[in-house]
């Protein structure tokens, strides 16, 4: 079965770069303009502002705040990569945050009976909370918002019955192998950075060169269609709800292995940056069409825009989410305009 979107849409031409038969060469030269501003728009905007940030700012292009800057996004591009398979379908998962914050607490506290341990139980416990938002979306036909708010509500309140309200933080001893997965570093950058771009690289093969990425896109293309074409709606979304709780979690046990600790305050308001950065990055919220890297662009560009204002040092922290929900309204204005010039072209 062939997908109705791929990973880098592209419009037919002939060997010599015309237009095809019977198409304006101006309208298919329009459209593969939108198609670029729409898939590396982002990736513009984020090269002009670290070169003004890098001129404007002496420590902005230090060694150690680029690392900084990489190690801190690692975690939430995890939780991002996780979310842009869901909207690719046309979904949404609003209970990352409580399972980011969830997988940390378990991985600290299996922490005290091996590595293993503390790896497995964070996937295992987020995996099955993905898998249960899953067959409620996909079997029962809930409205994913409804489901995934009670699932992080569901998350959080566990997360705190293990920690006794918060009282208790469950600590990472030093030297233990699991530290050394989230402190140490390798080539210069820490290792969470390498093991979220070995993701990155897994997940855009998975979403362009897999049947099951050519579900993805047909079930968030036309519901309907992709069941008349045969595709297995109902174990497609099954499946990227699932791992959008699996990565929530790896990402939680990643962060606590960073910190040394299960936090229990982490994972607030993660689940809307998750969902501003995949759109930022070019999927559509209505399904059908995105992009893994353009997720993993919008994380980093969020990230710039946060520590340019930190470096101001005048403006308050709250300035952030201000930028940011005013950059991401300006996003997803272009993104509707440019999807219904497409389709008049």
């Amino acid at each position: 079965m062939t997908a109705t979107k791929t990973d880098a849409p592209v419009t037919a031409t002939s060997d010599t770069g015309a237009a095809p038969a019977g198409e304006p060469v101006g309208s298919a030269r329009s459209e593969r303009v939108s198609a670029l501003v729409q898939q590396h728009g982002a990736l513009a905007v984020l090269v002009v502002v670290s070169l003004v940030a890098s001129f404007g700012f002496d420590f902005f292009a230090t060694g150690d705040n680029i690392s900084n800057m990489a190690t801190s996004s690692a975690f939430l591009a995890i939780v991002a990569l996780g979310m842009t398979f869901v909207i690719i379908t046309g979904g949404i998962d609003l209970s990352v945050g409580s399972l980011f914050a969830l997988g940390g607490v378990l991985a600290a506290w299996g922490s005290r009976h091996g590595t293993l341990v503390a790896l497995l139980l964070p996937l295992v416990v987020c995996g099955a909370i993905g898998v249960v938002n899953g067959l409620l979306v996909a079997r029962s036909r809930l409205a994913p918002f409804i489901v995934t708010l009670a699932a992080m509500l569901g998350a959080r309140g566990l997360m705190l019955a293990l920690t006794d309200e918060g009282a208790n933080t469950y600590l990472i001893g030093k030297g233990s192998f699991l530290a050394e997965l989230g402190q140490g570093t390798t080539l210069g950058l820490g290792n969470p950075v390498w093991i979220t771009l070995g993701l990155f690289v897994a997940g855009a093969v998975v979403l362009r060169r897999t049947r099951f990425g050519q579900h993805v896109y047909a079930v968030g293309g036309n519901e309907d269609a992709a069941a008349l074409m045969g595709a297995p709606v109902a174990r497609t979304k099954i499946r990227v709800y699932t791992l959008s709780g699996v990565l929530a979690g790896l990402a939680g046990a990643l962060n606590a292995a960073w910190l040394a600790s299960g936090v229990t305050i982490l994972g607030n308001g993660m689940e809307l940056e998750a969902i501003a950065a995949v759109v930022i990055g070019g999927t559509l919220l209505t399904g059908g069409l995105g992009y893994v890297s353009g997720a993993l662009v919008g994380v980093l560009l969020l990230k710039v825009i946060q520590n340019v204002i930190n470096q101001i040092g005048s403006l308050d922290s709250s300035y952030q989410q201000v930028v940011s929900g005013a950059f991401l309204a300006v996003v997803v204005v272009a993104q509707t305009w440019l999807g219904r010039r497409r389709q008049l072209m």
